[in-house]
């Protein structure tokens, strides 16, 4: 049986091409500014960003560059100094790289957590809190407590969290940072998977270039401090996506070649 390979191009672009030419947007920034302090200095500067509903888009860039704070805006837990800032529907759902489950409840009481505050009646709580970890695969460990869950476990029941919150954007701040490299391959299949059959919008943070190459449609660079978006790359692959595979790789060279030539540019 013949198997047809990926094949994957690599398209960079300005930061002005960075807005998605449609009328409806799930996130749209304009002008992006953020200053903890008046005085302090600028920690993002000029972000200009439209992410089209159903998009799945990968940050990248040196550590403190303000990817987590940038996220932190989208999902509204931080206040922008200026500019614009719009997301679709009730506001974003935020997933961190650490689980943060509550130690005291089981898997399915922590995604009911979720269902509570969102205003589900009781009686239909735990019916949908195990469709939820049965959609990321976990039919069977709601009555797990947390310590009986592994890393890559308890990872799918923040997604299955986060999927509760009903939420059109789904953030993702290195969600699988912590996990082993099996483990975090397996879960990109999984979120794969859900986003392809949930069409939520994914805008995911990573330090690993091959695991931004391996899930987004698209991978933006973000200088370091003040954080600008100063380029972009469109990711196109006709066939199964792998992090193993040649073309990802090879993608995956080129955009950590312009990451290195930013850290470079702005080293002290």
């Amino acid at each position: 049986m013949s198997t047809t390979a990926p094949r994957a191009t690599l398209t960079a672009r300005t930061p002005a091409a960075s807005v998605v030419s449609t009328t409806a947007a799930a996130v749209r920034l304009e002008q992006v500014n953020k200053r903890f302090t008046a005085a302090g200095p600028a920690i993002l500067e000029g972000i200009d960003l439209t992410i089209a509903p159903g998009e799945f888009v990968c940050l990248i860039g040196a550590s403190g560059c303000g990817k987590s704070t940038l996220l932190n805006i989208v999902a509204g837990l931080e206040p922008a100094t200026s500019g614009h800032v719009q997301v679709a529907g009730d506001g974003a759902a935020l997933m961190f790289q650490e689980s943060a489950l509550l130690p005291w409840l089981t898997a399915r009481r922590n995604v009911e957590l979720a269902l509570r505050l969102r205003g589900v009646p009781r009686g239909e709580r735990r019916d949908r809190a195990d469709e939820l970890l049965e959609l990321v695969h976990l039919k069977g460990a709601g009555g797990k407590a947390v310590h009986e869950l592994s890393g890559g476990m308890r990872q799918r029941v923040a997604l299955a969290r986060c999927l509760a919150q009903e939420r059109d954007v789904l953030l993702m701040d290195e969600p699988f940072g912590a996990l082993d490299a099996i483990t975090r391959d397996l879960l990109h299949d999984e979120l794969e998977r859900i986003w392809l059959g949930t069409g939520r919008t994914i805008v995911f943070i990573t330090h690993n270039v091959r695991e931004a190459v391996r899930l987004g449609q698209r991978v933006l660079l973000m200088s370091s401090r003040p954080g600008r978006i100063v380029r972009e790359w469109a990711v196109e692959v006709h066939g199964e996506r792998r992090i193993e595979a040649p073309e990802v790789a090879t993608l995956a060279v080129e955009i950590t070649d312009h990451l290195r030539e930013e850290i470079r540019r702005h080293a002290v």
